[in-house]
Protein backbone atom coordinates (compact mmCIF):
# COMPACT_ATOMS: atom_id res chain seq x y z
CA UNK A 1 0.00 0.00 0.00
CA UNK A 2 2.72 2.62 0.72
CA UNK A 3 3.80 1.51 -2.54
CA UNK A 4 1.34 2.47 -4.34
CA UNK A 5 0.92 5.92 -2.35
CA UNK A 6 4.10 6.96 -3.57
CA UNK A 7 3.37 6.46 -7.08
CA UNK A 8 0.66 8.22 -6.98
CA UNK A 9 0.77 11.92 -7.66
CA UNK A 10 4.17 12.72 -6.89
CA UNK A 11 5.06 16.35 -6.01
CA UNK A 12 5.29 18.43 -9.28
CA UNK A 13 2.81 20.25 -11.81
CA UNK A 14 -0.69 19.84 -12.01
CA UNK A 15 -3.48 21.72 -13.23
CA UNK A 16 -5.70 21.81 -10.27
CA UNK A 17 -4.93 20.51 -6.87
CA UNK A 18 -7.27 18.84 -4.29
CA UNK A 19 -6.34 19.01 -0.53
CA UNK A 20 -8.47 16.80 1.32
CA UNK A 21 -10.35 13.35 1.36
CA UNK A 22 -13.27 13.68 3.10
CA UNK A 23 -16.45 13.55 1.23
CA UNK A 24 -15.81 16.96 -0.25
CA UNK A 25 -12.55 15.74 -1.23
CA UNK A 26 -13.85 12.89 -2.81
CA UNK A 27 -16.79 14.33 -4.43
CA UNK A 28 -14.70 16.76 -6.63
CA UNK A 29 -12.13 14.26 -7.24
CA UNK A 30 -14.73 11.88 -8.58
CA UNK A 31 -16.09 14.23 -11.15
CA UNK A 32 -12.88 16.06 -11.70
CA UNK A 33 -12.01 12.23 -12.70
CA UNK A 34 -15.62 12.22 -14.70
CA UNK A 35 -14.62 15.21 -16.64
CA UNK A 36 -11.21 14.23 -17.67
CA UNK A 37 -9.51 16.89 -15.47
CA UNK A 38 -5.92 16.61 -14.71
CA UNK A 39 -5.49 16.99 -11.00
CA UNK A 40 -3.93 16.07 -8.07
CA UNK A 41 -5.39 14.71 -4.45
CA UNK A 42 -3.59 14.80 -1.40
CA UNK A 43 -4.97 14.36 1.93
CA UNK A 44 -3.28 14.05 5.94
CA UNK A 45 -4.94 11.35 6.52
CA UNK A 46 -4.42 7.39 6.21
CA UNK A 47 -7.43 7.10 4.26
CA UNK A 48 -10.62 8.37 2.91
CA UNK A 49 -14.07 10.01 5.43
CA UNK A 50 -12.58 12.75 6.51
CA UNK A 51 -13.87 14.16 9.69
CA UNK A 52 -16.43 11.19 9.35
CA UNK A 53 -13.41 9.05 10.69
CA UNK A 54 -13.61 10.78 14.17
CA UNK A 55 -17.03 12.69 14.54
CA UNK A 56 -19.74 12.70 15.79
CA UNK A 57 -18.26 11.23 19.06
CA UNK A 58 -21.49 9.62 19.90
CA UNK A 59 -21.61 7.88 16.81
CA UNK A 60 -24.76 8.79 15.33
CA UNK A 61 -25.98 11.41 12.25
CA UNK A 62 -28.45 13.71 12.38
CA UNK A 63 -28.84 13.47 8.72
CA UNK A 64 -31.01 11.13 7.03
CA UNK A 65 -30.88 8.06 4.99
CA UNK A 66 -33.76 6.36 4.49
CA UNK A 67 -33.12 2.61 3.09
CA UNK A 68 -36.87 2.29 2.03
CA UNK A 69 -38.48 5.71 0.85
CA UNK A 70 -40.75 6.77 -2.40
CA UNK A 71 -37.80 6.41 -4.93
CA UNK A 72 -36.08 3.17 -5.71
CA UNK A 73 -32.45 3.45 -4.09
CA UNK A 74 -29.57 3.70 -6.84
CA UNK A 75 -31.63 6.43 -8.86
CA UNK A 76 -31.25 10.06 -9.03
CA UNK A 77 -34.64 11.11 -7.50
CA UNK A 78 -33.59 8.84 -4.11
CA UNK A 79 -30.29 10.87 -3.40
CA UNK A 80 -33.12 13.95 -1.70
CA UNK A 81 -34.14 10.96 1.25
CA UNK A 82 -29.99 9.85 0.84
CA UNK A 83 -28.63 13.01 2.59
CA UNK A 84 -25.26 11.08 3.43
CA UNK A 85 -24.33 9.26 0.04
CA UNK A 86 -21.98 10.54 -2.06
CA UNK A 87 -23.82 11.21 -5.71
CA UNK A 88 -22.72 9.57 -9.43
CA UNK A 89 -23.80 8.84 -12.59
CA UNK A 90 -23.10 5.29 -12.46
CA UNK A 91 -26.11 4.16 -10.73
CA UNK A 92 -23.58 1.12 -8.84
CA UNK A 93 -22.04 3.94 -6.97
CA UNK A 94 -25.15 5.90 -5.49
CA UNK A 95 -26.84 5.23 -2.32
CA UNK A 96 -23.34 3.36 -0.70
CA UNK A 97 -24.38 4.85 3.08
CA UNK A 98 -27.97 3.80 2.93
CA UNK A 99 -26.71 0.11 1.95
CA UNK A 100 -24.18 0.06 5.11
CA UNK A 101 -26.87 0.51 7.16
CA UNK A 102 -28.30 -1.60 10.06
CA UNK A 103 -31.49 -0.66 10.01
CA UNK A 104 -32.22 0.20 13.62
CA UNK A 105 -32.19 4.44 12.74
CA UNK A 106 -32.34 6.32 9.60
CA UNK A 107 -29.48 8.35 10.96
CA UNK A 108 -26.62 6.37 10.04
CA UNK A 109 -23.77 5.28 12.67
CA UNK A 110 -20.09 7.37 12.35
CA UNK A 111 -18.84 3.86 11.48
CA UNK A 112 -21.73 3.28 8.75
CA UNK A 113 -20.96 6.52 7.11
CA UNK A 114 -17.04 5.80 7.06
CA UNK A 115 -17.94 2.77 5.54
CA UNK A 116 -20.01 4.56 2.52
CA UNK A 117 -17.12 6.49 1.93
CA UNK A 118 -14.85 4.20 2.20
CA UNK A 119 -16.57 2.13 -0.33
CA UNK A 120 -17.40 5.32 -2.97
CA UNK A 121 -13.72 5.36 -2.96
CA UNK A 122 -12.80 2.10 -3.95
CA UNK A 123 -15.54 1.93 -6.18
CA UNK A 124 -15.10 4.45 -7.85
CA UNK A 125 -11.46 4.51 -7.99
CA UNK A 126 -11.13 8.28 -6.58
CA UNK A 127 -7.20 8.17 -6.36
CA UNK A 128 -5.70 10.32 -3.31
CA UNK A 129 -2.32 10.51 -2.03
CA UNK A 130 -3.00 9.87 1.66
CA UNK A 131 0.00 10.50 4.25
CA UNK A 132 0.93 14.35 2.67
CA UNK A 133 0.41 16.73 4.93
CA UNK A 134 -0.42 20.68 3.06
CA UNK A 135 1.87 22.82 5.20
CA UNK A 136 2.04 25.99 3.21
CA UNK A 137 1.06 28.02 0.47
CA UNK A 138 2.73 30.89 -2.50
CA UNK A 139 1.99 32.32 -5.00
CA UNK A 140 4.06 31.30 -8.57
CA UNK A 141 3.10 33.24 -11.53
CA UNK A 142 -0.89 33.02 -12.14
CA UNK A 143 -0.51 30.24 -9.55
CA UNK A 144 0.59 28.90 -6.67
CA UNK A 145 2.92 25.80 -5.17
CA UNK A 146 1.61 23.99 -2.04
CA UNK A 147 4.62 22.87 0.25
CA UNK A 148 3.20 19.34 1.86
CA UNK A 149 5.32 16.56 3.63
CA UNK A 150 6.24 14.92 0.64
CA UNK A 151 6.90 17.83 -1.37
CA UNK A 152 5.93 20.70 -3.19
CA UNK A 153 2.87 20.76 -5.68
CA UNK A 154 2.41 23.55 -8.47
CA UNK A 155 -0.82 24.49 -9.62
CA UNK A 156 -3.20 27.11 -11.38
CA UNK A 157 -5.72 26.10 -9.38
CA UNK A 158 -5.71 24.86 -5.78
CA UNK A 159 -9.28 23.43 -4.20
CA UNK A 160 -8.82 23.23 -0.31
CA UNK A 161 -11.61 20.26 0.75
CA UNK A 162 -10.34 20.70 4.58
CA UNK A 163 -13.98 20.85 6.33
CA UNK A 164 -14.61 22.83 9.01
CA UNK A 165 -11.91 20.25 11.54
CA UNK A 166 -10.40 22.36 14.00
CA UNK A 167 -11.53 23.12 16.97
CA UNK A 168 -13.02 27.27 17.33
CA UNK A 169 -13.49 28.68 21.19
CA UNK A 170 -14.58 32.12 21.67
CA UNK A 171 -12.51 34.88 23.58
CA UNK A 172 -14.31 34.34 26.91
CA UNK A 173 -11.69 34.82 29.59
CA UNK A 174 -11.10 31.18 31.33
CA UNK A 175 -12.59 29.66 28.27
CA UNK A 176 -8.78 28.42 27.39
CA UNK A 177 -9.00 25.64 30.47
CA UNK A 178 -12.39 24.22 29.01
CA UNK A 179 -12.51 21.02 27.29
CA UNK A 180 -13.70 21.27 23.89
CA UNK A 181 -16.57 19.44 22.20
CA UNK A 182 -13.72 16.67 21.04
CA UNK A 183 -12.30 16.06 24.59
CA UNK A 184 -15.36 14.87 25.50
CA UNK A 185 -15.11 11.60 28.11
CA UNK A 186 -16.96 8.78 27.71
CA UNK A 187 -20.75 9.41 28.90
CA UNK A 188 -20.77 7.36 31.94
CA UNK A 189 -17.55 9.40 33.12
CA UNK A 190 -20.34 12.47 33.91
CA UNK A 191 -22.44 9.77 36.18
CA UNK A 192 -24.30 12.02 38.83
CA UNK A 193 -22.53 14.79 37.70
CA UNK A 194 -23.94 18.66 36.75
CA UNK A 195 -22.77 19.59 33.81
CA UNK A 196 -22.62 22.67 32.12
CA UNK A 197 -22.79 22.99 27.72
CA UNK A 198 -21.32 26.63 26.52
CA UNK A 199 -23.50 26.38 22.82
CA UNK A 200 -26.45 24.96 21.88
CA UNK A 201 -26.44 24.20 18.04
CA UNK A 202 -26.03 20.75 16.71
CA UNK A 203 -22.76 19.60 18.97
CA UNK A 204 -24.29 21.40 22.29
CA UNK A 205 -27.21 19.05 21.66
CA UNK A 206 -25.58 15.78 21.07
CA UNK A 207 -23.50 16.28 24.09
CA UNK A 208 -26.78 16.47 25.85
CA UNK A 209 -28.38 13.41 24.28
CA UNK A 210 -25.67 11.42 25.27
CA UNK A 211 -25.05 12.43 28.65
CA UNK A 212 -29.40 12.52 29.76
CA UNK A 213 -28.80 8.68 31.11
CA UNK A 214 -25.91 9.96 33.20
CA UNK A 215 -25.83 13.55 34.34
CA UNK A 216 -27.58 14.85 36.83
CA UNK A 217 -28.18 17.78 35.64
CA UNK A 218 -27.14 19.54 32.19
CA UNK A 219 -27.42 22.92 31.16
CA UNK A 220 -26.93 24.70 27.87
CA UNK A 221 -26.36 27.99 27.83
CA UNK A 222 -25.78 30.41 24.57
CA UNK A 223 -26.95 34.15 23.87
CA UNK A 224 -29.14 32.70 20.68
CA UNK A 225 -32.25 30.97 21.60
CA UNK A 226 -31.79 27.00 20.17
CA UNK A 227 -32.32 26.50 16.42
CA UNK A 228 -34.22 23.40 16.21
CA UNK A 229 -36.19 22.36 13.22
CA UNK A 230 -34.61 22.60 9.45
CA UNK A 231 -37.41 25.02 8.43
CA UNK A 232 -35.17 27.60 9.84
CA UNK A 233 -32.39 26.77 7.28
CA UNK A 234 -30.12 24.92 9.46
CA UNK A 235 -29.46 23.44 12.73
CA UNK A 236 -30.45 20.77 15.43
CA UNK A 237 -32.25 17.65 14.02
CA UNK A 238 -35.26 15.63 15.38
CA UNK A 239 -32.23 12.80 15.99
CA UNK A 240 -31.26 15.70 19.24
CA UNK A 241 -34.68 16.75 20.38
CA UNK A 242 -35.26 14.77 23.77
CA UNK A 243 -32.74 16.75 25.76
CA UNK A 244 -35.40 20.00 24.44
CA UNK A 245 -37.90 18.52 25.33
CA UNK A 246 -36.66 17.07 28.75
CA UNK A 247 -36.23 20.90 29.20
CA UNK A 248 -39.61 21.74 28.32
CA UNK A 249 -40.60 19.31 30.92
CA UNK A 250 -38.51 20.26 33.68
CA UNK A 251 -37.10 16.68 33.90
CA UNK A 252 -33.38 18.44 34.86
CA UNK A 253 -31.94 19.97 31.28
CA UNK A 254 -32.36 23.74 31.61
CA UNK A 255 -31.60 25.79 28.11
CA UNK A 256 -30.58 29.46 28.45
CA UNK A 257 -30.62 32.30 26.55
CA UNK A 258 -27.17 33.38 28.25
CA UNK A 259 -24.08 35.36 27.56
CA UNK A 260 -20.96 33.63 29.54
CA UNK A 261 -19.08 36.17 30.86
CA UNK A 262 -16.21 34.02 32.45
CA UNK A 263 -15.50 30.74 33.46
CA UNK A 264 -13.64 29.47 36.25
CA UNK A 265 -11.71 26.24 37.74
CA UNK A 266 -12.36 25.90 41.16
CA UNK A 267 -11.18 23.19 43.50
CA UNK A 268 -14.58 21.29 43.38
CA UNK A 269 -15.45 22.56 39.42
CA UNK A 270 -16.17 25.28 37.75
CA UNK A 271 -18.28 28.42 37.43
CA UNK A 272 -19.63 29.95 34.91
CA UNK A 273 -20.70 33.42 34.74
CA UNK A 274 -23.44 34.80 33.00
CA UNK A 275 -25.54 37.48 31.67
CA UNK A 276 -28.97 36.93 30.55
CA UNK A 277 -31.13 37.80 27.91
CA UNK A 278 -33.88 38.96 29.99
CA UNK A 279 -31.52 40.90 32.26
CA UNK A 280 -29.26 40.22 35.36
CA UNK A 281 -26.29 38.01 35.95
CA UNK A 282 -26.38 34.68 37.42
CA UNK A 283 -23.55 32.09 38.27
CA UNK A 284 -23.61 28.07 38.24
CA UNK A 285 -21.34 25.97 40.16
CA UNK A 286 -21.18 22.52 38.48
CA UNK A 287 -18.49 19.71 38.14
CA UNK A 288 -17.60 19.78 34.47
CA UNK A 289 -18.07 22.52 31.61
CA UNK A 290 -17.78 21.48 27.98
CA UNK A 291 -17.30 24.15 25.24
CA UNK A 292 -19.67 22.96 22.56
CA UNK A 293 -18.74 26.07 20.65
CA UNK A 294 -18.17 24.21 16.95
CA UNK A 295 -15.48 23.85 14.54
CA UNK A 296 -13.20 26.61 12.33
CA UNK A 297 -11.71 26.40 9.08
CA UNK A 298 -7.92 25.13 9.03
CA UNK A 299 -7.11 27.35 6.26
CA UNK A 300 -3.28 27.59 7.23
CA UNK A 301 -1.54 30.25 5.45
CA UNK A 302 -4.50 31.69 3.38
CA UNK A 303 -4.98 33.94 5.19
CA UNK A 304 -1.55 35.61 5.35
CA UNK A 305 -1.94 35.21 1.08
CA UNK A 306 -4.82 37.08 1.04
CA UNK A 307 -7.83 34.96 1.60
CA UNK A 308 -10.66 36.95 2.88
CA UNK A 309 -12.56 35.56 5.80
CA UNK A 310 -15.75 36.30 7.93
CA UNK A 311 -17.34 34.97 11.18
CA UNK A 312 -14.29 35.56 13.17
CA UNK A 313 -12.25 34.44 10.61
CA UNK A 314 -13.80 30.61 10.75
CA UNK A 315 -14.74 30.84 6.71
CA UNK A 316 -13.41 32.07 3.96
CA UNK A 317 -15.09 34.83 2.02
CA UNK A 318 -16.41 33.66 -1.58
CA UNK A 319 -18.56 33.37 -5.07
CA UNK A 320 -21.12 31.65 -6.07
CA UNK A 321 -18.95 29.18 -7.56
CA UNK A 322 -17.49 28.84 -4.33
CA UNK A 323 -13.74 30.76 -5.24
CA UNK A 324 -11.82 33.42 -2.59
CA UNK A 325 -13.43 36.70 -3.24
CA UNK A 326 -10.23 38.06 -2.80
CA UNK A 327 -7.56 35.70 -4.41
CA UNK A 328 -8.72 34.28 -7.83
CA UNK A 329 -7.76 30.37 -8.26
CA UNK A 330 -8.24 29.54 -4.71
CA UNK A 331 -11.25 27.49 -4.65
CA UNK A 332 -12.89 25.36 -1.64
CA UNK A 333 -15.16 22.20 -1.52
CA UNK A 334 -17.05 20.06 1.10
CA UNK A 335 -18.52 21.92 3.99
CA UNK A 336 -16.67 25.12 3.82
CA UNK A 337 -18.91 25.99 0.39
CA UNK A 338 -21.67 27.00 3.58
CA UNK A 339 -19.58 30.40 3.80
CA UNK A 340 -21.56 30.80 0.01
CA UNK A 341 -24.97 31.79 1.33
CA UNK A 342 -26.84 33.08 -2.17
CA UNK A 343 -29.55 34.62 -2.44
CA UNK A 344 -31.01 33.50 1.31
CA UNK A 345 -34.21 33.78 0.23
CA UNK A 346 -36.14 34.23 3.83
CA UNK A 347 -33.56 33.42 5.70
CA UNK A 348 -32.00 30.54 3.99
CA UNK A 349 -28.96 29.68 2.17
CA UNK A 350 -28.90 25.99 0.96
CA UNK A 351 -28.00 22.82 2.72
CA UNK A 352 -23.86 23.35 2.13
CA UNK A 353 -22.69 22.65 5.63
CA UNK A 354 -24.30 19.03 5.22
CA UNK A 355 -22.95 16.45 2.68
CA UNK A 356 -26.49 16.20 1.46
CA UNK A 357 -26.12 19.66 -0.52
CA UNK A 358 -22.36 20.25 -0.83
CA UNK A 359 -21.80 16.99 -2.53
CA UNK A 360 -23.97 18.97 -5.62
CA UNK A 361 -21.70 21.61 -5.34
CA UNK A 362 -18.88 19.42 -6.09
CA UNK A 363 -20.25 18.49 -9.50
CA UNK A 364 -20.64 22.15 -10.15
CA UNK A 365 -17.76 23.01 -9.34
CA UNK A 366 -15.90 20.16 -11.26
CA UNK A 367 -17.59 21.36 -15.00
CA UNK A 368 -16.86 25.26 -13.94
CA UNK A 369 -13.27 24.57 -13.51
CA UNK A 370 -13.30 22.30 -16.75
CA UNK A 371 -14.57 25.37 -18.71
CA UNK A 372 -11.76 27.67 -17.17
CA UNK A 373 -8.92 24.85 -18.71
CA UNK A 374 -10.68 24.13 -22.04
CA UNK A 375 -12.86 21.35 -21.40
CA UNK A 376 -16.43 21.78 -22.70
CA UNK A 377 -19.02 19.81 -21.35
CA UNK A 378 -21.65 18.09 -23.50
CA UNK A 379 -25.20 19.86 -22.78
CA UNK A 380 -28.04 18.80 -24.55
CA UNK A 381 -30.60 20.56 -26.81
CA UNK A 382 -34.70 20.55 -25.78
CA UNK A 383 -37.62 21.03 -28.14
CA UNK A 384 -39.68 23.48 -27.03
CA UNK A 385 -42.74 21.43 -25.95
CA UNK A 386 -40.03 19.79 -23.74
CA UNK A 387 -39.17 22.78 -21.94
CA UNK A 388 -41.83 22.89 -18.97
CA UNK A 389 -42.58 19.34 -18.19
CA UNK A 390 -38.51 19.04 -18.15
CA UNK A 391 -38.56 22.34 -15.69
CA UNK A 392 -40.42 21.03 -13.82
CA UNK A 393 -39.86 17.33 -13.14
CA UNK A 394 -36.59 18.59 -12.26
CA UNK A 395 -38.71 21.16 -9.64
CA UNK A 396 -40.03 17.83 -8.35
CA UNK A 397 -37.66 15.23 -8.69
CA UNK A 398 -34.12 16.81 -8.92
CA UNK A 399 -32.28 16.28 -5.57
CA UNK A 400 -30.10 18.97 -6.16
CA UNK A 401 -32.81 21.44 -6.41
CA UNK A 402 -34.69 20.01 -3.46
CA UNK A 403 -30.99 19.67 -1.17
CA UNK A 404 -29.80 23.33 -2.22
CA UNK A 405 -32.93 25.40 -2.06
CA UNK A 406 -33.02 28.80 -3.12
CA UNK A 407 -29.27 28.43 -4.32
CA UNK A 408 -29.20 25.95 -7.11
CA UNK A 409 -31.19 25.65 -10.11
CA UNK A 410 -31.82 24.54 -13.30
CA UNK A 411 -31.04 26.54 -16.11
CA UNK A 412 -32.15 26.59 -19.57
CA UNK A 413 -31.18 29.21 -22.73
CA UNK A 414 -32.88 30.12 -25.44
CA UNK A 415 -30.60 30.73 -28.25
CA UNK A 416 -31.52 31.82 -31.47
CA UNK A 417 -28.88 30.13 -33.18
CA UNK A 418 -28.44 27.01 -31.48
CA UNK A 419 -31.60 26.64 -30.24
CA UNK A 420 -32.57 25.71 -26.45
CA UNK A 421 -30.43 24.18 -24.56
CA UNK A 422 -30.29 22.34 -21.17
CA UNK A 423 -26.89 24.46 -19.17
CA UNK A 424 -27.43 22.06 -16.49
CA UNK A 425 -27.60 22.69 -12.63
CA UNK A 426 -25.34 26.41 -11.56
CA UNK A 427 -25.76 28.76 -9.09
CA UNK A 428 -28.97 30.45 -8.81
CA UNK A 429 -26.99 33.40 -7.43
CA UNK A 430 -24.51 34.11 -10.34
CA UNK A 431 -27.59 33.40 -13.06
CA UNK A 432 -29.27 36.60 -11.28
CA UNK A 433 -26.20 38.66 -11.36
CA UNK A 434 -23.89 38.08 -14.53
CA UNK A 435 -25.21 38.75 -18.01
CA UNK A 436 -26.37 36.08 -20.42
CA UNK A 437 -28.56 35.12 -23.33
CA UNK A 438 -32.43 34.80 -22.57
CA UNK A 439 -32.73 31.90 -19.98
CA UNK A 440 -34.88 30.64 -17.34
CA UNK A 441 -33.49 29.03 -13.61
CA UNK A 442 -35.93 26.68 -12.25
CA UNK A 443 -35.13 26.12 -8.31
CA UNK A 444 -36.97 24.77 -5.42
CA UNK A 445 -37.60 27.22 -2.32
CA UNK A 446 -38.97 27.68 1.04
CA UNK A 447 -41.34 30.36 2.06
CA UNK A 448 -42.02 32.43 5.34
CA UNK A 449 -44.66 29.25 6.06
CA UNK A 450 -42.13 26.84 5.73
CA UNK A 451 -43.95 25.32 2.71
CA UNK A 452 -41.54 24.25 -0.64
CA UNK A 453 -42.50 25.52 -4.30
CA UNK A 454 -40.81 26.09 -7.28
CA UNK A 455 -39.87 29.60 -8.43
CA UNK A 456 -38.62 30.63 -12.22
CA UNK A 457 -36.15 33.12 -12.82
CA UNK A 458 -37.04 34.36 -16.62
CA UNK A 459 -33.91 36.61 -18.10
CA UNK A 460 -35.31 38.43 -20.82
CA UNK A 461 -32.66 40.94 -22.76
CA UNK A 462 -30.38 41.16 -19.48
CA UNK A 463 -33.37 41.68 -17.13
CA UNK A 464 -34.65 38.85 -14.71
CA UNK A 465 -37.94 38.37 -13.33
CA UNK A 466 -38.83 36.21 -10.78
CA UNK A 467 -42.25 33.87 -10.82
CA UNK A 468 -42.87 31.96 -7.29
CA UNK A 469 -45.25 29.04 -8.33
CA UNK A 470 -47.69 27.86 -5.41
CA UNK A 471 -46.74 24.74 -2.74
CA UNK A 472 -47.98 21.04 -3.14
CA UNK A 473 -48.32 19.38 -0.16
CA UNK A 474 -46.73 16.09 -1.23
CA UNK A 475 -44.15 18.15 -3.70
CA UNK A 476 -45.33 17.57 -6.54
CA UNK A 477 -45.02 20.19 -9.76
CA UNK A 478 -46.03 18.61 -12.60
CA UNK A 479 -49.74 18.76 -12.78
CA UNK A 480 -51.77 21.09 -15.60
CA UNK A 481 -52.19 24.35 -12.64
CA UNK A 482 -47.90 24.11 -12.95
CA UNK A 483 -47.78 23.85 -16.86
CA UNK A 484 -49.77 26.65 -16.88
CA UNK A 485 -48.10 29.12 -14.58
CA UNK A 486 -45.12 27.97 -16.01
CA UNK A 487 -46.01 28.63 -19.61
CA UNK A 488 -47.49 32.25 -19.08
CA UNK A 489 -43.84 32.98 -17.50
CA UNK A 490 -41.74 31.42 -20.36
CA UNK A 491 -44.33 33.25 -23.19
CA UNK A 492 -42.76 34.48 -26.38
CA UNK A 493 -39.49 32.19 -25.46
CA UNK A 494 -41.13 29.13 -25.83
Amino acid sequence: MAQLNAQLFPPGQYPVVVVGSGPGGLQLSYYLQRIGLEHATISADPGPGGMFRRYPLFQRLNTWSKPYADADRGTRPYEWYDWNGLVADEPELRSLVSQMMEGISYFPSRAEMEKGLVAFAERARVRVRYGCRWGSTRRDGDGFVLGTSDGEYRCRVAVFAVGMAEPWKPSIPGMEDVPHYVDTKPAKAYAGKRVFLIGKRNSGFEIADALLPWARQIILGSPRPPVLTVLTGGGVRAKYLVPYEDHVLGGGVFVLEAAIERVDRTREGWRVVTSETAGGAREFVVDDVIACTGFTTPLGDLPDLGVATFMQGRLPRMSPFWESTAVPGIYFSGTITQGAFGLRKHGGSGNSAAVGGFRHNAKVLAEHLAGKFGITVPRTTLKPEEVIPYLLSEATHAPELLNQKAYLARVVSFYKSRGITDEGILPLGYFVDEPGPDAIAMSVETDEHGHHHPAAYVRREGHVSEHALPPNALLNFEGMPYQQQLAGALSGLV
